[in-house]
């Protein structure tokens, strides 16, 4: 057996290997194009916030999968706060010191 012969496409069958292969690798590379619009399409559905998969990749490409992160974390806040307005907290329910609890007994 020649090492060579292996990349040898003979017949029927090994064409149809070959293009089975060629269409994993077109679903593979379609899959890493449509991540940014996967993204948006996501954010829009789930938290109301419209974004362009051009926004996403540039900031991808800037700074990274943490990059993308942070613009994420970011429109969520902006969003919740655009909706609901800063927290109020009462003063008479303040809680003691972190650690230390009160016992009733």
């Amino acid at each position: 057996m020649n090492p060579s012969s292996l990349f040898e496409v003979r017949g029927l069958t090994g064409l149809a290997l070959l293009a089975f292969a060629g269409v994993l690798f077109l679903i593979l590379l379609i899959s890493f194009r449509s991540r940014a619009t996967v993204f948006c399409q996501y954010l829009k559905a789930m938290a109301g916030i419209e974004l362009k998969p051009s926004q996403v990749r540039s900031v991808f490409k800037d700074r990274g999968k943490d990059g993308v992160r942070e613009m994420f974390l970011d429109l969520i806040i902006k969003e919740d706060l655009r909706e609901t307005g800063p927290l109020q907290i009462p003063t008479d329910s303040r809680a003691g010191k972190p650690g230390k609890t009160k016992s009733k007994a």
